[in-house]
């Protein structure tokens, strides 16, 4: 009886102190976000923190929309939730291009070591003629790390040709040079393996089948009535990279005033991403995606179950094993593994995640079983004096920290 007793007494005291870690980790999130809130520093946030299938954190905070176009705080902001799509940015390049490659693998119909050339004719030129599709997972392929393609481009066709013909700017697997270059062209390899467009395949092979029913590109254009999160007024980041040469994107072949097509509108339903918007027809590999937490949390899911979504292997975990290696960058495929990056500071070996320059993220910890989902429309509050949006390093970083503070082993 008394062996009976002091059981009860730990198991009790076990759950007591496990309510307890987890109403002080919710706090201290709390505190966190709402603080940058309350400084303006941020619109809102949505977020999700899970470990194994225990949902540990699902909230949202402030407002999907705080200012309009000429940088007037609205009298009535519109508060974001958990329901609110949020243009989620490069997310969109391990979200849905890199999965697309991995479904692509899985089926046999690619390999990561491919030549680049073998599907896309202008990459059999002499100076790209060894980029394979594993320089382009990587970001080691050489092609520019950014480039303004709608000066030249209107459609997606121009575009890829474009690429094609663009000298490259670094050797060839020499070194990581982030591009969304080489994930523009991963979208159109998937594009001629698959004989479908971008959005169809992701939409037939990713998007349904995980019931990811608020995942689109190009969501006002649905004919549903969604809630979606705002972004930036316009693209004036965008045109400060094409006239400010600090900035190091400025090309010096083009005259800023060649082009004047920047949206003078704040941006709610349309990608903010540039080259995504004018020269790729709002559906690209690099960027355009709109999702939801909730959708965005069952992808990770599948990422954290060697593949499995449920009891069903929706990637073989041999696949899920081969992107989720370090490279000699000290990353995977797609994916960041460098855990030194801010949004998942000296976290465990094998851990992976990614970030958007709309202030989204996801990192996940598969050591402790932990993910966590990020989203945060930071554009919306506008640039700052210094030409400058807020970076919101610091928040993924102080919420991972209290993550793995009361969760990590």
């Amino acid at each position: 009886m008394l062996k009976k007793t002091l059981t009860l007494l730990f198991v009790l005291s076990f759950v007591a102190g496990y309510s307890q870690n987890k109403a002080t980790c919710i706090a201290e999130i709390n505190t966190i976000i709402q603080n940058y809130i309350e400084q303006s520093k941020i619109p809102g946030a949505v977020i999700q923190v899970k470990k194994g299938n225990e949902v540990i954190l699902k909230k949202a905070y402030g407002y999907a929309q705080i200012k309009d176009f000429n940088g007037n705080v609205l009298a009535n902001p519109e508060e974001t939730s958990i329901e609110h799509l949020y243009d989620i940015a490069s997310l969109t390049k391990v979200v849905g291009t890199t999965t697309s490659i991995m479904l692509l693998v899985d089926a046999g119909k690619i390999s990561v070591e491919d030549k680049v050339g073998k599907y896309i004719q202008g990459f059999n030129q002499p100076d790209k003629k060894d980029i394979t599709i594993r320089h382009l997972l990587t970001h080691t392929s050489g092609l520019y790390d950014w480039y303004p393609l709608y000066y030249h481009c209107k459609t997606k066709q121009e575009t890829f040709k474009f690429i094609e013909e663009l000298p490259l700017k670094f050797p060839v697997g020499k070194g990581r040079h982030y591009s969304d270059l080489g994930f523009t062209i991963l979208g159109e390899i998937i594009e001629k393996v698959s004989n479908k467009p971008l959005n169809i395949f992701m939409e037939e092979n990713i998007f349904r089948p995980l019931k990811m029913t608020n995942t689109t590109y190009r969501p006002n254009d649905t004919g549903r009535k969604l809630k979606i999160a705002a972004t930036s007024h316009g693209n004036p980041y965008e045109k400060r990279m094409v006239e400010d040469s600090t900035l190091g994107f400025k090309i010096k072949s083009i005259d800023p005033s060649s082009w004047n097509g920047w949206r003078q509108y704040t941006l709610k339903g349309e990608v903010n991403d540039g080259n995504t918007w004018y020269a790729n027809e709002g559906v690209s590999g690099a960027a355009g995606i709109f999702s939801t937490i909730d959708d965005i949390q069952k992808l990770v899911d599948v990422l954290r179950n060697s593949g499995k979504n449920g009891k069903k292997q929706f990637i073989s975990e041999k696949t899920v094993r081969l992107f989720l290696t370090k490279d000699k960058f000290n990353n995977g495929l797609g994916w960041m593994m460098d855990n030194q990056n801010a949004f998942m500071k000296n976290a465990s070996e094998g851990s992976f995640g990614h970030t958007g320059f709309t202030g989204t993220s996801i990192a996940v910890v598969p050591d402790d079983n932990i993910s966590i989902v990020l989203l945060i429309n930071r554009q919306n509050v506008g640039l700052s004096p210094t030409r400058d949006y807020f970076n919101v390093n610091p928040i993924r970083e102080q919420v991972f920290k209290t993550v793995m503070k009361y969760y990590g082993h």
